[in-house]
């Protein structure tokens, strides 16, 4: 019997929910106590998993729990666990040749590079992005992103006063050797949103705006932050409430895009999610996309959508921005998590003139690029897009159902794909509902201040919807009827 035949037909006996005990349970607690004497472990650890007994949509836990997990490693499984397609791609000698001897890539890349890159991401590439640079992760993917827009604008900059892109001053060269003026035009700024998270390094932690906890005691650099739109649900019922709170965030965007300019502090660039996940699961009509890139195209200024996690297929596209209905493309496109590496598409003109300008000792991973292959194989191959649009609306339903049976537990039910999420009256109670349903065999996430968000893999399918459905709705008996 081949691997995947084995994969199969153990997923076949055993997928189903199978608790043990509460969660954490005595040997997860054992094991964090182990891990806490030699630290190490962010502070954040809750469970411990047996990686090798997981597979699909199942996590098993340390003490042998197995649960339907609707988090998947924050957002960052596409195709579940030890998926057949990834288990034989880790068969193929590339894989082992490039896990040995990791690749330089930005001096030395192994022969079959363009062709990885071509067969992998660029297949998948938003439509209008004909360029991707890899990096390690969604917030190197953001801190470089930042870095070309800078770039850009400066050398826009440059040709505007007759001069080449790098034509750099004897001034320039010295001053930017002590962080100051006019090598490091300091003038210059990222503009983000409220609620909004592109990750921990520096300069994207200036653009993260969802924890405190995230920013306290950083320095940071004084760039400006917009309001993001808090809409109103049902979304039907409150049309012209959300019309309304959508053009007054565009116009504080375009007054702060002018005021700077004005300062000749220019943003040379801003940075959105399509769902700011990490926030709260934020949501905004295409309308507002639309908006923001023609602000960006009016003040010189580069669109940047972040997808790390919305982007691979979450919402039933691909990308996200996708349904927007933009005339054209955002400038860069950053992703990670469901793309196993981080990285951004970007246009022609965001190409750094010279070399090592965006650059570091690996550029990205060969490895993951080639697991990401198989990824994007059997995305296409297995239609899990359309199985996803299948998924989303009767996940959604389930949602609703559960916001007329305990709406102290579950209301502003919302939803791209099957990235949902709900809020809960008070953090104490999404808590409680969180904690329940773990002990009962579903894993989600919680994010913003009192919300709930599901990040099934893309196989996540109608056996898999059923048990949380009996799940959830349980839950909430329970809860409402000892609240």
């Amino acid at each position: 019997m081949c691997k995947s035949d084995a994969t199969a037909q153990q997923t076949e006996v055993i997928s189903d929910i199978v608790m043990k005990t509460e969660v954490p349970g005595p040997e997860s607690k054992r094991l964090h106590q182990e891990l806490e004497e030699i630290g190490g472990n962010g502070g954040a650890v809750t469970f411990f998993v047996d990686y090798a007994a997981s597979d699909g949509c199942y996590l098993v836990d340390a003490d042998g729990n197995r649960i339907l997990d609707l988090f998947q490693q924050v957002a960052s499984l596409p195709l579940g666990y030890n998926h057949a397609s990834l288990v034989k791609a880790h068969a193929d000698p590339r894989m082992v040749a490039y896990s040995i001897s990791r690749p330089a890539l930005g001096l030395m890349p192994p022969k079959e590079w363009a062709q990885m890159l071509q067969e992998s991401f660029l297949k998948v590439a938003p439509k209008g992005l004909t360029r991707v640079q890899m990096m390690l992760c969604g917030s190197s993917a953001n801190e470089n992103a930042y870095k070309a827009a800078f770039f850009r604008f400066r050398a826009n900059q440059r040709v505007q006063l007759g001069l080449g892109p790098m034509d750099f001053t004897d001034e320039e060269n010295s001053s930017c050797m002590v962080n100051q003026e006019p090598g490091c035009p300091n003038n210059l700024s990222i503009m983000s949103f409220m609620g909004g998270f592109h990750g921990r390094t520096f300069a994207a932690l200036a653009t993260t705006h969802s924890k405190a906890v995230h920013k306290l005691d950083c320095p940071s650099f004084d760039w400006p932050v917009a309001p993001f739109p808090q809409l109103k649900y049902p979304l039907d019922a409150n049309v012209e409430a959300n019309t309304l709170e959508e053009e007054r965030c565009l116009k504080e965007v375009r007054r702060i895009f002018q005021e700077r300019q004005d300062a000749k502090r220019h943003v040379a660039g801003l940075i959105v999610e399509p769902v700011l996940s990490e926030g709260g699961d934020f949501h905004a009509s295409g309308d507002f996309f639309k908006g923001l890139q023609k602000a960006c195209a009016e003040f010189g200024a580069a669109f940047i959508v972040d997808e790390v996690q919305t982007g691979v297929g979450a919402t039933g596209l691909m990308w996200a921005h996708e349904s927007w209905g933009l005339e054209e493309s955002p400038d860069i496109v950053s992703f990670s998590k469901k793309a196993l590496i981080g990285g951004y598409y970007y246009k022609d003109e965001f190409q750094p003139p010279g070399g090592y300008r965006v650059f570091n000792t690996w550029m990205g991973d060969p490895a993951k690029v080639f697991l990401f292959k198989a990824v994007v194989d059997t995305i296409l191959n297995d239609d899990l897009l359309a199985k996803v649009r299948d998924m989303s609306e009767p996940l959604l339903q389930i949602l609703h159902r559960g916001a007329e049976k305990a709406p102290q537990f579950v209301t502003n039910v919302r939803g791209a794909g099957t990235l949902c999420a709900f809020d809960s009256e008070s953090p104490a109670l999404r808590d409680r509902l969180m904690v329940h349903l773990r002990n009962h065999g579903v894993l989600v996430g919680v994010n913003g201040v009192k919300s709930i968000r599901t990040r099934p893999p893309l196989i996540f399918g109608k056996a898999e919807l059923d048990q949380f459905e009996r799940v959830f709705m349980s839950a909430l008996d329970t809860l409402s009827a000892t609240s």
